[in-house]
């Protein structure tokens, strides 16, 4: 079976540069692939990409090493097997909260009997190889997101899942869900306590700790503090910074606003 590189890179304790994917499109996933991602994660949950549209673009990325990933839309264990057979090599599962939430993603990632995955890796098998079946529950990887209160609280029984490979912290939902604003790359104590916090539990469990990212610069800081694998924005947001900027530098600085007149005052 073709090795997992997300997997053996972990293993050397190596971060992971991994890019989102949001436009459905084979030619933008492989335009994107051929940058030096080490791995690509399609967005099924929030956007407008659907099934067919993640089978072409993992055949873009397939063009490369890059490893194709997932976000499943829901802890569905039917998301989950048809994402594993269309070939993705690691799943991220979002909103689990509890042990048994993420007891029941794990179980759907894995063949019994460690699991209860249906076997049909129709195009898994192209892209992985033809003993897939036989080794495809020790290179894939359950990633789990840690994104609300619930799932803080139950941090340990999460964590101590076995088969559980790594975690992925979705800050904007995480903020929202201790009743502050929503956004990535917080600095604020609160904030920045409990990303610490779950990186701390990931440690303690041997669980790998990914993390979504607005910047290069939180991103090297959360690899600084442990994190194992970060996320940069996503395709659309990195076409749209890039246009602007250079858009903007076509059009040069933008005049100065003029001074607004005080108004003259009536006399009665």
């Amino acid at each position: 079976m073709r090795p997992n590189n997300v997997r053996a890179m972990w293993k050397s304790g190596k971060c992971v540069v991994n890019g989102w994917l949001s436009i459905p499109s084979g030619f933008a996933a492989e335009v994107m692939a051929h940058q030096g991602w080490d791995s690509l994660t399609v967005d099924l949950q929030h956007g407008i990409v659907d099934y067919q549209a993640m089978v072409g673009m993992f055949q873009g990325i397939s063009t490369t090493s890059v490893v194709p990933m997932a976000r499943v839309p829901w802890n569905d264990p039917a998301h989950v097997m048809k994402a594993l057979d269309a070939g993705a090599y690691g799943i991220i599962c979002p909103m689990v909260n509890n042990r048994e939430e993420a007891e029941k993603f794990v179980g759907a990632c894995r063949y019994a009997p460690r699991g209860y995955r249906s076997s049909g890796p129709i195009r898994a098998t192209l892209y992985g190889g033809a003993d897939y079946q036989l080794k495809a529950d020790d290179e894939i990887l359950a990633i789990a997101m840690i994104e609300t209160k619930e799932a803080v609280k139950n941090l340990d029984k999460i964590l101590s899942t076995p088969g559980l490979d790594g975690i992925y912290v979705g800050p904007s939902d995480l903020s929202i869900s201790y009743g502050m604003g929503p956004g990535m790359d917080h600095t604020d104590e609160k904030r920045w306590d409990l990303i610490v916090k779950i990186l701390k539990g990931c440690r303690k469990h041997g669980v790998h700790a990914g993390i979504h990212t607005g910047s290069t610069a939180y991103a090297k800081r959360v690899r600084q503090e442990g994190y194992q694998l970060v996320t940069l924005l996503n395709d659309s947001r990195i076409m749209a910074v890039a246009a602007k900027t250079m858009v903007d530098d076509m059009r040069g600085p933008k005049p100065a606003e003029p001074k607004a007149k005080a108004k003259a005052q009536s006399v009665y």
